[in-house]
């Protein structure tokens, strides 16, 4: 098995393990809200609804994602992935309107939060899970740098602490504190709409084309400028899709060379990217000194915007 084809099997594994964690979680939390009747409760509820939803659609995506290139996606389907964060962004946003609007209803007509004691134990066991899910996704983010599994884990990161909350406002309904249960709904509110932001907006990047980051246009700069034979480079273009990254060049050689000599220079530059980019597809065209390579400064690269 090739390094591609583990990390497609990471994936489809992490997004497995999301749907099967976000199904237990809404089981357990429908039964403790509707015994409790606790707005943070149906907070967390929703939340947990989200994610299931969220993880139906990066289940979907990711074995989209995954498939290889054909003659109608030369550039392969990695895009499908950015298409389901802003998907789960939209979803996040939705749920937060509406956790928001019952919240401020029941601090209009705050009314008794019972069985806390459920809601503490399902809180906890919430965490416990979330705990071991995260753990497990971040394994397969570093490995792969799915942006579906990257969505998908922000949202359970944000699970442990929407369950700590819910703790507390069993803890505060204890005390008869009833209050407590709609201020931590809008504050629950408030963090799955910010977490939403989180989840749009480097899908829209990915869908917008973004150039990579300053940081790694300048290593690109560096390391071709570093190359043997390269007089000037202009025109660089960078973008990602999915797991895959492409990167478009000019690099200036000495026009004297022949055809060939020149091809391999462009060869070595390629081949030097590409232990940097192992999953870049790398473009590179030949051109002969220019005035423009005289004026391209190290400094200058990163504010390159082609």
């Amino acid at each position: 098995m090739n390094q591609r084809q583990q990390s497609d099997r990471l994936m489809k594994l992490a997004t497995y393990a999301s749907v099967s964690v976000a199904i237990t979680l809404v089981v357990v939390k429908a039964v403790s809200w509707w015994q409790s009747d606790s707005v943070a409760m149906l907070g967390s509820l929703t939340d947990s609804g989200l994610d299931f939803a969220a993880s139906l659609i990066t289940l979907i995506a990711v074995r989209a994602a995954i498939a290889p290139a054909d003659e109608a996606h030369r550039f392969g389907h990695g895009k499908a992935e950015a298409i389901s964060g802003l998907f789960q962004a939209a979803l996040m946003a939705t749920a937060a309107v509406f956790l928001t609007l019952n919240s401020l209803g029941r601090l209009w007509a705050p009314s008794a939060v019972t069985a806390t004691d459920s809601m503490i134990g399902v809180s906890l066991f919430a965490i416990v899970v979330s705990l071991i899910l995260v753990g497990f996704q971040s394994y397969v983010i570093k490995k792969t740098g799915s942006i579906a599994v990257a969505g998908d884990h922000l949202h359970y990161k944000g699970d442990i602490l929407l369950n700590l909350s819910v703790v507390a406002a069993a803890l505060f309904a204890q005390r008869e504190m009833f209050l407590a249960d709609g201020f931590i709904g809008l504050a629950i509110g408030a963090y799955i709409l910010w977490s939403a932001l989180g989840v749009a907006k480097p899908a829209t990047d990915m869908l917008m084309d973004r150039e990579f980051s300053d940081d790694e246009r300048e290593q690109i700069f560096n390391l071709v400028m570093e190359s043997p034979g390269v007089r000037g480079l202009h025109d660089l273009r960078t973008r990602a899709s999915g797991r895959d990254k492409f990167i478009q060049m000019h690099i200036e050689v000495d026009g004297e060379l022949t055809v060939r000599k020149a091809h391999f220079i462009a060869d070595e530059v390629e081949a030097t990217l590409g232990e940097l980019f192992p999953d870049a597809e790398i473009l590179i065209h030949v051109d002969p000194p220019s005035e423009q390579s005289n004026d391209l400064t190290h400094a200058e690269l990163p504010n390159q915007k082609d």
